[in-house]
Parts: C-alpha cells; sequence; structure tokens
C-alpha cells in the first residue's frame, strides 16, 4: 500500500467523500479526484492538513521508516 492508497482508505474509513476532503483543503473535488487517480502531486501543504484531519504522522502516510544502513549527508552523495 502506498501513500495515495492510505490516504483514499483513511478517507473511505472516516466515511468522507472526496467533495469533503476538498473543501477542508480548500480545493476542489476534482482535483482532489486527480491527487486519489496519481493525476496530479499532492501538494506538501495539502499533506499536512490531511494529516490534522487524519490525527496521524505524515510517516504513516508517507511509509517511511528510519533505515540505520542508509548513508547520510555525504556519505550519501557519494553513493548515488
Amino acid at each position: 500500500m502506498d501513500c495515495i492508497d492510505r490516504l483514499r482508505a483513511l478517507r473511505e474509513d472516516n466515511d468522507l467523500t472526496q467533495t469533503e476532503v476538498a473543501d477542508y483543503l480548500g480545493t476542489s473535488q476534482t482535483m482532489y479526484a486527480r491527487y486519489e487517480r496519481r493525476a496530479s502531486e499532492l501538494p506538501i501543504r495539502h499533506l499536512i492538513k490531511l494529516c490534522a484531519l487524519y490525527n496521524i504522522s505524515a510517516d504513516y502516510i508517507l511509509s517511511t521508516q528510519p533505515n540505520k544502513r542508509r548513508a547520510v549527508g555525504k556519505a550519501y552523495l557519494k553513493t548515488e
């Protein structure tokens, strides 16, 4: 499950329509539907508002977990 799947599941689990979420975000239902279809990228400002709406962290939506073996900083730049 990726971040868009999580957002759709959160919306459905909370019995919200795309229109209700779009109104909360200050955008149109058409634009929000584009996010769920992966036709447009979700702006960070909307991600932040969705985290507040669902009372969750961005880590949950983004599925990010620390990887202790991953190079960081200058070491990361050298491996790319």
